[in-house]
């Protein structure tokens, strides 16, 4: 059995959070440090829609993201209670009823929807979409009620968490290893990252109940609903190849709310609870990377790179990080040496 090793991980956004989980429940002691003194007020995890969909995102991810999220759900599903388990739901209007095949067309894992079955799935949609797609084997959970259950996931693991705490940006001679989970504020020591700038709105109604999440198609736009319980509703998202992190544009909040009113009319009196704005760490692929260093750093691995696929791929990035550890013989698609 592996000794246990001395891990100092930076960061406390959802990527590591997973890190912590899995390292602690392998016996290491693990140390997180987070410059940020209140927990997630400024990850990038925090805007998340929380979708465990691995069969939508493939309409416009590379295929690795289907084929890492389909074991990262696996994971999602043995480790996390709170997942719910309901499925995704596309639909799309009268006039975009191409979306709605071209999106088929890219993805596999649903069934056809009809009008009828839309109904069944979500009652407050009945007769407002003739067809859609039902992709069952899909999740999602509430976006604070993750992090925060995941944070206490990780405390009682035995992660000690420091919060208020920067890291210095080099391996300390106590830890064995530093896992940098710092998103875009490591961009000083990873050149090829860039920020992606997504909002979101959350809303409020007791008009309209969903059971799971619902993407409705646009030619030029599409949206998601995520409902996370007691009225509230998560609608997203914009991606913008943009790093401005200032508050979300009169722009991104017509179309965002338009589209929620276009998916049911009622969102028209939703009352509008946040508006927010924040970057999304990403390479040039929108991949995520795990970077085991050499040299002066062989006792750093970089984590980075959600893009848009922080909550869909943490666990698997965090088994790959834990299996590399555990063996000098692993080796993975996503696990690129810096001198390579």
């Amino acid at each position: 059995m592996q000794q246990p090793l001395t891990i100092t991980i930076a960061g406390a956004g959802i990527f590591g959070l997973w890190q912590a989980i899995m390292l602690a429940r392998q016996g290491h002691k693990v140390r997180v440090l987070e410059r940020v003194a209140v927990p997630f007020s400024e990850a990038a995890s925090q805007y998340a829609g929380a979708m465990i969909a691995p069969y939508c995102e493939a309409e416009s991810a590379e295929p690795i993201v289907r084929e890492l999220g389909l074991e990262a759900a696996k994971l999602w599903k043995e480790f996390y209670p709170g997942l719910i388990r309901n499925g995704s739901l596309v639909v799309a209007g009268a006039r975009d009823q191409g979306e709605l095949r071209r999106f088929a067309r890219l993805t596999v894992g649903h069934s056809t929807a009809n009008a009828g079955d839309i109904a069944e799935l979500e009652p407050d949609l009945e007769g407002r979409f003739a067809s859609g797609l039902f992709f069952a084997d899909e999740a999602h959970m509430p976006t604070p009620d993750a992090l925060r259950d995941l944070l206490e996931m990780a405390r009682s693991a035995g992660a000690q968490f420091e919060f208020g705490t920067e890291w210095n940006g080099v391996a300390d001679e106590a830890s064995d290893y530093v896992i940098d989970c710092r998103g875009i504020a490591a961009r000083d020591d990873l050149k090829t990252l860039r920020g992606v700038r997504g909002e979101r709105l959350v809303i409020e109604t007791q008009e309209i109940a969903f059971s799971r999440p619902i993407r409705l198609l646009h030619p030029r736009y599409a949206s998601y609903i995520v409902p996370w319980g007691d009225g509230r509703f998560l609608v997203g998202a914009t991606v913008i190849e943009s790093e401005d992190d200032r508050e979300m544009t009169v722009r991104s909040a017509l179309e965002l709310l338009g589209l929620a009113y276009a998916l049911h009319p009622a969102f028209g009196e939703a009352q509008i609870v946040e508006m927010t704005a924040g970057v999304r760490p990403s390479f040039a692929d929108n991949i995520p990377r795990v970077l085991a260093g050499q040299g002066d750093d062989n006792k750093i691995i970089r984590v980075n790179g959600a893009f848009r696929h922080g909550f869909l791929l943490a666990p698997v990035m965090a088994d790959i990080v834990t299996k590399h550890l555990g063996s000098d013989n692993f080796s993975h698609a996503l696990l690129i040496r810096t001198d390579a």
